[in-house]
């Protein structure tokens, strides 16, 4: 009895090693999604405006019958930072009493021809400076991202 679960005990790891050493290779691509049409981010934007996210869409394959391309897509703006240098040194984090300003998340489904958007809202109330536009594509089981500096000025 006790040689028995030693071989089953004993055994179990090699069991589990030869489940995950041989990883599945897909047999479909969804599109890609990156960050963003230089005319968002080329521009100076004032508080009450909306800042749009046109999302770059690379296509793929998905052959028929493969499980749904699941995938997020997220914006946000924080700051201000009184320099471009200021936000660059801050290293992702908000800066204090500052604010950040979030689109909703995006679920693309994948078809040809889609476009996604994401839209933020510059409130009236912002403060005039910098602002870090931080992007990230979420798909199992990994993400990335990219960030770009938005220019908020005050109103006239």
């Amino acid at each position: 009895m006790k040689l028995c679960r030693t071989l089953v005990i004993g055994s179990l790891p090699l069991a589990m090693a030869a489940c995950t050493a041989t990883p599945s290779t897909p047999t479909a691509t969804g599109p890609a999604y990156t960050c963003c049409e230089a005319a968002d981010i080329n521009r100076d934007y004032q508080p009450g405006q909306t800042l749009t996210v046109h999302w770059i869409v690379v296509p793929g394959k998905l052959s028929t019958g493969s499980p749904a391309h699941e995938v997020e897509l997220n914006a946000r703006l924080s700051g201000p930072y009184a320099t471009v240098s200021d936000l660059k040194t801050a290293s992702g984090q908000d800066p204090a009493g500052g604010s950040t300003f979030t689109a909703d998340p995006i679920r693309p489904s994948g078809q040809t021809g889609e476009q996604p958007v994401s839209s933020i809202l510059i409130p009236l109330a912002a403060a005039p400076g910098y602002y870090n536009l931080i992007t990230s594509v979420t798909e199992a089981p990994a993400s990335h991202g990219g960030a770009s500096v938005i220019h908020v000025v005050p109103k006239p």
